[in-house]
């Protein structure tokens, strides 16, 4: 008998006990395909699962836009400026200047034009637009009474009170002699540290609510070369404390990087 009859006979006979294997053979491939399909299903329903609870997480995290620089730090206002080179050299005390004269001096002038310029602004800074002295996120000033009470003020008001309570110390002839041999008090120091914060407030100010109508009259570069020479000055002899510069610090920084300052 050859071997393909042998196969063909094999191939072709069935008995009882030939059928029941057969039988458990298709139940177990059944039983090992459901298996399969059940394990391929909860697979894909873990990845739905994961996937849905990411996208839960990423919608908790919601996109949260960049805050936007303001005006006078974006280009080329940041850059803009009346005077070239840096205001070092014009800030140092002169020799055989005596340095309480060198300080009001430079304080008076730094008074007089601020107030200038804060006259031309004036009509843009009302109750209405600027209910509060502020500058910046975050930084809002109030102004103590006589009690040491802080009060809130609208940005007109405050203002209004330092360029008063400046011009009042500046003509007290107790703190700023003018007449000659009357020293300066020992308090001047203080006196010069708190009218210049004050300023800078002011400063500060103008340039995060007012900027825009200070390049509306062309006067931006004049405005930055003014505050440059203010900031030169009050390092050159310590008149701010860091602290209170934290408001326009980036605009400092970026004169510094500039050699303006």
């Amino acid at each position: 008998m050859s071997f393909f009859n042998n196969f063909g006979r094999g191939f072709g006979r069935s008995s009882r006990k030939n059928k029941q294997q057969q039988q458990q053979q298709q139940s177990t491939l059944t039983q090992a395909s459901f298996i399969r399909t059940s394990s391929s299903h909860s697979s894909v329903q873990s990845t739905i699962s994961n996937s849905s609870n990411h996208l839960k997480a990423s919608s908790s995290n919601q996109y949260v836009p960049p805050v936007p620089k303001p005006m006078f730090l974006s280009q080329p206002f940041v850059r803009t400026a009346l005077v070239k080179g840096s205001f070092k050299t014009i800030v140092v005390l002169p020799k055989y200047v005596d340095m309480g004269e060198w300080l009001a001096l430079n304080t008076f002038e730094f008074f007089t034009y601020l107030n200038l310029i804060y006259g031309i602004i004036s009509e843009f800074c009302t109750v209405q637009s600027c209910p509060a002295m502020s500058a910046g996120p975050g930084f809002d000033y109030t102004w103590l009474d006589g009690s040491k009470k802080q009060i809130r003020f609208p940005a007109s008001r405050y203002i209004d009170l330092v360029l008063t309570w400046t011009n009042n110390k500046l003509n007290d002839q107790s703190i700023f002699p003018t007449k000659a041999g009357v020293p300066f008090p020992p308090s001047f120091p203080v006196t010069l540290q708190n009218i210049f914060k004050q300023l800078f407030r002011i400063f500060a100010h103008i340039y995060y609510n007012h900027f825009d109508a200070i390049v509306h009259m062309n006067l931006e570069a004049h405005w930055n070369s003014f505050f440059a020479h203010f900031i030169s000055f009050s390092k050159e002899f310590e008149l701010l404390d860091r602290r209170d510069t934290e408001p326009l610090r980036e605009l400092i920084e970026s004169f510094e990087a500039q050699g303006k300052v």
